[in-house]
């Protein structure tokens, strides 16, 4: 590798170890020259790459960076930390990975995004929605407020507050 603060080409690894679960190595290296230090990732290229095909049939290469902005673009000026943000892109990502071969339709990735976004930030989804299902009017707006009302909330990683009936008779039991 070549030092990025003397431009030299003579350093030598320090650690290694893996990151974002495997998918990338995380070198630390010093350079033999000047003996600073820095750190280097590596990741596995995509050799086929997927496609995706907008509303008006063109098609263009996959990009997540692209769903990147529209996740913060959507998100604003909300109190979302940007590893949240990056976590709803990978997942995007990995689903269509997962799904898709070689091309993909723009409306899934939408879909995809907007799902995770409702579980994220309900301002976000509805910021995101009014652009992604390109509302017409205020109640288009109106009736997303309402479906998004209507709906169960699953907070992940929170315990019960109180304990249902059927808990409530085994602890009386014993």
């Amino acid at each position: 590798m070549i030092c990025p603060f003397c431009g030299r080409d003579h350093d030598r690894v320090i650690d290694s170890r893996s990151s974002d679960g495997g998918h990338v190595v995380r070198r630390r290296r010093q350079c033999e020259e000047c003996s600073k230090r820095f750190t280097t990732y590596e990741r596995v290229e995509e050799t086929n790459r997927l496609v995706v095909v907008k509303r008006d049939g063109t098609r263009a290469p996959f990009n997540r960076e692209n769903i990147l902005k529209g996740v913060q673009s959507a998100c604003g000026k909300r109190a979302i930390a940007e590893a949240a943000k990056t976590r709803l892109v990978d997942e995007v990502e990995e689903e269509i990975h997962k799904v898709y071969d070689r091309e993909v339709d723009s409306r899934r990735i939408g879909e995809l995004v907007a799902s995770k976004l409702r579980d994220l930030d309900e301002i976000a989804y509805v910021r995101f929605a009014s652009e992604y299902y390109q509302f017409r009017n205020v109640g288009d707006i109106l009736n997303q407020l309402e479906e998004l009302n209507t709906r169960v909330k699953d907070v992940r990683e929170q315990g019960k507050l109180f304990e249902d009936a059927a808990d409530a008779t085994k602890r009386k039991s014993k």
